[in-house]
């Protein structure tokens, strides 16, 4: 399974990429927002520091205008992919987008229909949001176990990108059920690198070397000579 980090700062992209574990990126409006910068200039600062697919998503409603912002922000650079919302125009800007060989990522998906008919329009990737339903008390794990099967019986070349990842149960249930790519915020993969056991493993070595150390520097032991 691929991993993309769900940011848009470019020192935790950074740090994150440093693991040798991020393949690529995925931002949205509301993370760039965040930034306070040019979506244009963060995103090609982004591409400069990963070497994988980095979405970056529309911000229009209409489909004309979603091909026309996409093919903007494809030509920033070559590994731009354009994230548009699941509807009916953002269908379409997937179709049009596709004849001009730019790839793409359907968001905001809820329900593994859309997320078919997303594959059938010539979607790159979909990106099913799993910690949204559980908000509302909707297994969202379920979705992307339906949508995965899915893809595979009529063997949709369009990758399962699961999104809005909470917590480490998430990514895992993601890995098991074969899903391609799970997004996550940078904070979710150190703590995907924690465990108790872990630490207390290392604290008992890291103590019985420094025991062992102490001993070592006072030379060998000797019995005491008695006094007479």
């Amino acid at each position: 399974m691929k991993i993309f980090v769900d940011s848009a700062n470019v020192e935790d992209i950074a740090e994150a990429v440093s693991l040798g574990v991020v393949d690529g990126v995925t931002t949205n409006p509301s993370l760039i927002a965040k930034e306070d910068v040019d979506i244009h200039t963060r995103i090609r600062q982004i591409c400069e520091v990963v070497d994988g697919p980095v979405s970056a998503e529309v911000v229009t409603t209409e489909w004309e205008a979603m091909v026309e912002e996409g093919i903007e922000l494809s030509a920033i650079h070559d590994n731009v992919v354009v994230k548009v919302p699941i509807g009916s125009a953002g269908l379409r800007a997937v179709v049009k987008l596709r004849e001009k060989n730019i790839n793409t990522n359907v968001t905001l998906i809820f329900n593994p229909s859309q997320a078919l008919l997303a594959a059938k329009a010539g979607a790159s990737y979909v990106s099913p949001f799993v910690g949204r339903l559980d908000d509302i008390a909707v297994n969202g794990m379920e979705m992307v176990a339906d949508i995965v099967q899915i893809f595979e019986n009529y063997d949709f070349t369009t990758q399962v990108l699961v999104a809005s990842i909470r917590n480490p149960v998430h990514f895992l249930e993601a890995a098991k059920m074969g899903a391609d790519v799970a997004t996550i915020p940078p904070p979710l993969i150190h703590q995907l690198l924690k465990h108790p056991l872990t630490d207390i493993g290392l604290e008992k070595f890291l103590t019985d070397w420094h025991l062992s150390a102490s001993s070592r520097s006072m030379g060998p032991w000797k019995p005491r000579k008695e006094i007479k």
